[in-house]
């Protein structure tokens, strides 16, 4: 009887991933006609989104960063919203604030009106301008999934993602994350100059008269089976001690060699993010498991933003990418 519910598990397993390949392949599609090119971008923000966390796009203006989740709260059927983050934007404006109200009766009453952080995936756009105590009030919200005003607790809706943006050399009257916030993002997602070929497409494309737009490829409770998926899908021995030999290399005092370099690395919540990401990105590419591949690809944007150089290892010009392709080379 026992292997019999073994079975039956896997195999009801395997029909869900089916399913799910579908969904995954539509949704790119849908993405597709309006993101051209930037497919390692579009895959790390699937993976993100697959993964049940949250994303942190970094990238100059004008990269389609906001295009990017516009359209993926579009294709996922999730109800977005975008906040622009300003140096006056306080926590209320993003979380909610509760108004006094007088009834027909003459009676007065508090009533919590929700702000834009009550919807299924919130573009948090130049997150860093925004003072710490907004920033802390956001971030908090990702990580305990409710919200609490005046002493009241509010549930989040579900699935809930923040995607948030970065200007890279912009920092004059910005705020920059602190670390323990950093953390709390799945990935980093470097959104680079698109190659020739996109960047003609995006041309011809844009400035016609006619402007593709994206469609729905699944909802929101399509969206959250996969998210379950993922998390069952089985992980060999080789990936999860290759996770862990990587993630523990990256602190200090871990590799005599590259010890001299690091200022501090990434905690457990790192190799968390690793495993699951690993995951996402095997299901978005048509595989069950998560191999090598997997860990070597998603290894920088996992990390990256988990981990900083001494001022020793800056001054001889070392860099984290660098530091993590080699930690990536001994896996193999």
């Amino acid at each position: 009887m026992q292997a019999a519910g073994v079975v039956s598990v896997e195999e009801g397993a395997v029909r869900a991933a089916e399913a799910a390949l579908g969904s995954i392949a539509a949704a790119r599609a849908a993405v597709g006609t309006v993101i051209f090119g930037q497919e390692t971008v579009v895959e790390e923000v699937m993976v993100s989104v697959l993964s049940g966390g949250h994303g942190l796009l970094v990238g100059l203006p004008g990269l389609a960063k906001t295009r990017l989740v516009d359209a993926l709260g579009t294709v996922l059927g999730l109800d977005a919203r975008r906040v622009q983050f300003t140096p006056d934007l306080m926590p209320a404006d993003i979380l909610g604030s509760e108004v006094l109200e007088e009834t027909e009766g003459g009676r007065r009453a508090f009533r919590f009106v929700r702000g834009p952080i009550f919807a299924q995936l919130l573009m948090a756009d130049e997150i860093n301008r925004a003072s710490p105590r907004t920033q802390s009030a956001l971030l908090q919200a990702m990580q305990e999934l409710h919200v609490t005003v005046a002493g009241e607790r509010h549930d989040l809706p579900r699935p809930f993602h923040v995607l948030a943006t970065q200007n890279p050399i912009e920092q004059e009257g910005t705020y920059p994350l602190p670390e323990a916030q950093l953390d709390r993002f799945l990935m980093q997602i470097d959104v680079l100059y698109p190659d020739r070929a996109s960047e003609k497409r995006v041309l011809i494309e844009t400035t016609g008269d006619r402007e593709a737009t994206a469609k729905q490829a699944m909802t929101a409770d399509e969206l959250m089976g996969i998210q379950r998926l993922v998390r069952r899908l089985p992980v060999g021995d080789r990936i999860v001690e290759s996770i862990l030999d990587l993630v523990r290399s990256a602190r200090p005092g871990e590799d005599a060699a590259l010890s001299k370099h690091i200022a501090w690395g990434p905690g457990p919540r790192a190799a968390q993010a690793l495993m699951l990401a690993c995951r996402a990105r095997a299901l978005i590419q048509g595989r069950l498991s998560p191999s090598l591949d997997d860990v070597a690809a998603l290894a920088l944007p996992v990390l990256k933003h988990r981990m900083a150089l001494n001022f020793a290892a800056r001054a001889e010009g070392e860099t984290v990418p660098a530091i993590v392709a080699r930690l990536v080379a001994r896996l193999g």
